[in-house]
């Protein structure tokens, strides 16, 4: 008999999945950004705050297509009944070269920009971290779903709690001069780009909803908690940014963290900084590997072609093919991506399309599945119509935005239109599929 998945993670173990999974390198990377184009500190805020409403949507959304599909699987299974098998595959295969691993190579780049800052390797050194990051977090999972889930909470436990320090800093340290505000050109939708970027990753719980403790109950501890810890934490955070910095501070700075650390502690809190931007990209990256692998499980219980995916290791209950693959893409789209200007951004380039492309294809199947199989026995989304709604507006407007911003990066048209040939790519693999099948 082939081994399957056990449901060894309990709500706190998701908790902890999601937090990490989210809160990355983005909220020492967005907030500059997000400071640039907006007019108040209030509006600074605010828009914070809308980015966890519009996340809480989302989660809701999908606590009830978990609750309806409690497999390992997530997305992918959700398209499948939904729209079919060819949708299903497109998305996995784009998941699997796109999506997943341009995010994990994304990530990468920022823990070896940061460790680069606290141990030089010289001209290469940021890609070089980038692949050993990949490549021993590969290793580790592995080994085995405990050993990374424990390593999972660990690093999210110090994460958050340097995140606190950072917060406190700013809030009881020197408060920001008192300076006129200067005109920017304002743009809400960019600054929501880059918020709702950093929120990005909560919908990574739905893949490991096989592997729960009661699914239909956890799942919705594990999202709707994971989205208000998240949003509380940031709060904090960008708190603390404004408080030290004050908006116009923020709007110079390229290391907002770093900059705000230096008149506390001096340079020895701005290593500390880069140490905590190395733990947070390491935390992102072993989220997303473990959920990547997932998916990139599931499909290959669905197609011969890549059967060799679909093959579950009892020992460390993993999936160890899917593992290897998923890191092999990685470290070639890390390979790729040195020989740019910024791998980070290459890789947001190559990945955000296509990753708002299928999210609003979820969004939309809650839709079919209410008209074709009416309200679920188990959890259902509150006021709705109205939340799956603004989740599928969100969705489109982040599909328009992401198009629309990146298409004026020219040091970036390529990676753009590199992630979106390769997702068309499934069109014709998955005719060639089927004709075999």
């Amino acid at each position: 008999m082939s081994a399957a998945p056990r449901q060894l993670l309990s709500a706190p173990d998701g908790i902890f999945l999601v937090v990490g999974m989210v809160i990355g390198a983005g909220i020492f990377k967005a907030p500059s950004i997000v400071a640039g184009n907006v007019s108040s500190g209030l509006e600074f805020m605010l828009v914070w705050v809308a980015g966890g409403i519009a996340s809480l949507c989302g989660a809701l959304v999908y606590t009830e297509l978990s609750g309806r599909f409690p497999e390992t699987g997530g997305e992918y299974r959700f398209l499948q009944r939904g729209y079919g098998p060819g949708t299903a595959f497109v998305f996995a295969w784009s998941r699997m070269t796109v999506v997943q691993t341009g995010a994990i190579a994304a990530v990468s780049f920022v823990f070896g920009d940061y460790a680069q800052q606290i141990l030089p390797l010289g001209a290469r050194g940021a890609a070089i971290y980038a692949a050993l990051g990949v490549a021993a977090l590969t290793a580790l999972n592995l080994a085995g779903t405990p050993h990374s889930k424990l390593l999972q909470k660990i690093m999210s436990a110090a994460l958050m709690i340097a995140l606190a320090a950072i917060a406190l800093a700013g809030l009881l340290g020197p408060s920001a001069p008192a300076l006129a505000s200067q005109a920017t050109d304002a743009s809400l939708g960019l600054a929501m780009i880059f918020v709702l970027l950093t929120y990005g990753g909560w919908n990574e719980a739905a893949y490991i909803a096989g592997e729960v403790r009661d699914p239909q109950r956890n799942i919705l501890r594990i999202l709707v908690g994971g989205i208000l810890a998240i949003t509380a934490i940031y709060l904090l955070v960008n708190l603390g940014y404004l408080a030290a910095l004050g908006l116009t501070g923020m709007r110079e700075s390229k290391a907002v963290a770093a900059d705000l650390m230096r008149p506390v502690a001096g340079e020895v809190g701005a290593i500390v900084v880069a140490f905590v931007v190395c733990v947070s990209a390491l935390t992102t990256m072993n989220a997303a590997i473990i959920t990547g692998a997932r998916s990139n499980y599931a499909f290959g219980r669905d197609y011969a072609m890549f059967s060799r995916l679909g093959a579950w290791r009892e020992a460390g209950s993993t999936p160890a093919n899917a593992l290897l693959t998923q890191g092999a893409l990685s470290l070639l789209l890390v390979l790729a991506a040195s020989f740019t200007p910024d791998g980070f951004s290459a890789m947001v380039a190559y990945t955000t399309p296509v990753f708002w492309t299928f999210f609003l294809l979820c969004g939309i199947a809650l839709f079919i599945f209410r008209m074709r199989e009416g309200r679920p026995a188990g959890f259902r989304v509150p006021l709705f119509p109205l939340v799956p709604l603004v989740f599928c507006c969100t969705c489109a407007y982040m599909l328009y935005s992401s198009i629309n911003y990146v298409r004026f990066a020219v040091s970036f048209g390529t990676a753009v239109l590199g992630g979106t040939v390769i997702m068309l790519a499934g069109v014709p693999l998955y005719l060639v599929t089927r004709r075999k099948a």
